[in-house]
């Protein structure tokens, strides 16, 4: 599948999570140009859209950067059960029709929200990176990616023939057969979307949804609803009909919980952890007939490095795998086990690019790290760095920083750790935090034991010889899996190259985003059989 280019002069640059280390310098300038219009326009209020109206509800709550949390992004509305509930009548309602709009002219709408997100990349990236603290080139990425998805969903519904399949013609005797196989949308579809890739997240599965002919409510985290707001600008200025497409604002515990349990759902796509996560799972199974339950829920992501492994890869993909977003991806490199003969060489390696590590202002061009996302996570990550220094050796990192105008925001250090016995709990608790332990094998077999000794099963990296990376795919257990990547040693899937999804408590499908296998999901089969 082609990806249309960021609109750069370079033509021949096409933006990816693996190619995004290399951008024009044109690319640079068309960022800063829309970060300077959009901290202008900082501080506005913002509202819900349901059925294609904009709602207000009475209570507000602010958005504010974890760059620095004087900065007010906006005012959204704190949206409660009754919004939850509207939304979804609003949905039912616009449902009817656009189950029957034909599948063509769905694909030619959701191509034309593809183009508004492009249009658009520079501005939602600049939000995305104040919003979330993902550094300019991550974030740009991030939008891309979205555009990309829903692309690739309607390229699927286009190269499947809209999933309308002859079956085979009965041999009865004075009549004539026609069996045919049709998928057909479920409904109403709800998408509950992460604040780690607000864009992606959230309009790869709102756009599967849509395209397969379902009509959505999407709730974005509390972290990150103005990223999310203008992808729902983007999806009604593409000219989506009311209802179709509803966004809402607010906390899990009411308006979440709503959209959980209201018998108006159909099929539900949730990204989080693996506790929310499996409480969906388990709440929307008491029904009164299974719904479809698409998850993601995390991972504990391994990277295995053989004697024979090419070095210089291994640790520049281990180093952005795991400090990418500050290690706040379900799919962060956040165990790394390296074959005895090249550990010390290798940790040395990892230990010096680490402490090359950039951290600060994710929207300047040379941060690479740029703030966790919240309060929250910030407490975490010296709760857990106190506990690893009792346990093992901090080789670098392990503080906050609060000088020299890191005071203001949520900013820790790249972290490193070794030492740590193998019965410790954080080997298998995910931290989401830029904290990776390392850890010396006697041989690969070992260190597939270890990896396989998790109860997630998302992403997986390996480093060695060609035989030796047929063995790793052969033996590792989880749904996305590199060998030999310097971009990425567990990180940087893109629809129609690497499709992503979890095996095990990773996730619940058995299908990844971005492949052959996923737009199908949002959809059940009806075989329609006549005789005449």
């Amino acid at each position: 599948m082609k990806k249309k280019s960021t609109n750069v002069k370079r033509k021949s640059f096409v933006l990816t999570y693996a190619t995004m280390f290399d951008p024009p310098e044109e690319l640079h300038t068309r960022f800063e140009r829309r970060l300077a219009r959009v901290k202008r326009e900082m501080g506005q209020e913002h509202t819900m859209l349901i059925g294609g109206v904009e709602v207000r509800s009475r209570t507000k709550f602010e958005d504010r950067s974890p760059i620095n949390t004087d900065w007010r992004l906006g005012t959204f509305q704190q949206g409660d059960a009754s919004h939850a509930a509207h939304a979804l009548i609003a949905a039912r309602k616009a449902s009817a029709s656009w189950s029957r709009t034909p599948w063509r002219q769905r694909v030619r709408l959701l191509r034309k929200a593809a183009r508004q997100i492009d249009q658009r990349i520079y501005e939602i990236a600049a939000v995305l990176s104040l919003e979330v603290g993902k550094n300019r080139m991550e974030a740009l990425a991030d939008i891309a990616e979205t555009a990309a998805l829903i692309r690739y969903a309607c390229d699927q519904m286009e190269a499947n023939d809209g999933f309308h399949v002859q079956m085979g013609v009965d041999p009865l005797k004075g009549y004539r057969s026609r069996n045919v196989s049709i998928l057909r949308p479920y409904g109403v579809w709800v998408v509950i979307s992460p604040f780690n890739f607000p864009a992606a997240l959230t309009g790869g599965p709102v756009g599967a949804a849509l395209v397969a002919g379902n009509t959505v409510v999407m709730k974005p985290a509390t972290d990150s609803p103005w990223t999310v707001r203008l992808l729902a600008e983007c999806l009604r200025d593409a000219g989506l009909p009311e209802g179709v497409v509803n966004y809402v604002t607010g906390p899990g515990r009411t308006l979440g919980k709503e959209l959980v349990n209201n018998p108006e759902v159909d099929g539900i796509t949730f990204t989080g952890s693996y506790e929310v996560g499996m409480r969906i799972y388990r709440t929307i199974t008491q029904g009164p007939y299974p719904r479809p339950t698409i998850l993601e829920m995390g991972g504990k992501n391994p990277s295995i490095v053989s004697r024979h492994a090419n070095l210089d890869r291994a640790a520049a993909g281990i180093v952005r795998s795991a400090f990418g977003l500050q290690g706040q991806k379900c799919s962060a490199n956040s165990r790394v086990y390296i074959e005895r003969p090249v550990y010390k060489k290798l940790v040395a390696m990892l230990v010096d690019q680490v402490e090359k590590i950039k951290v600060g202002d994710p929207t300047d061009r040379a941060v690479f790290m740029g703030p966790v996302i919240n309060q929250g996570a910030y407490e975490q990550f010296k709760q857990f760095t106190k506990e690893l220094s009792r346990a093992g050796t901090i080789l670098t990192g392990g503080n906050v920083l609060t000088e020299d105008g890191y005071g203001k925001g949520f900013f820790c250090q790249p972290t490193l750790v070794a030492d740590v016995p193998l019965n410790h709990r954080l080997w298998k608790h995910e931290m989401f935090l830029p904290i990776t332990m390392v850890h010396p094998v006697g041989n690969l077999k070992q260190a597939m034991q270890l990896a396989n000794d998790s109860s997630y099963g998302l992403t997986a990296g390996f480093y060695g010889t060609q035989e030796e990376t047929a063995w790793f795919f052969d033996e590792i257990e989880a749904g996305v899996t590199y060998a030999n990547r310097p971009q990425g040693s567990t990180t940087g899937a893109w629809p129609g190259f690497q499709p992503f999804g979890g095996w095990k408590g990773s996730g619940s499908s058995g299908k990844n985003a971005g492949g052959h296998h996923y737009l199908q999901l949002y959809m059940h089969e009806q075989i329609q059989a006549l005789i005449r």
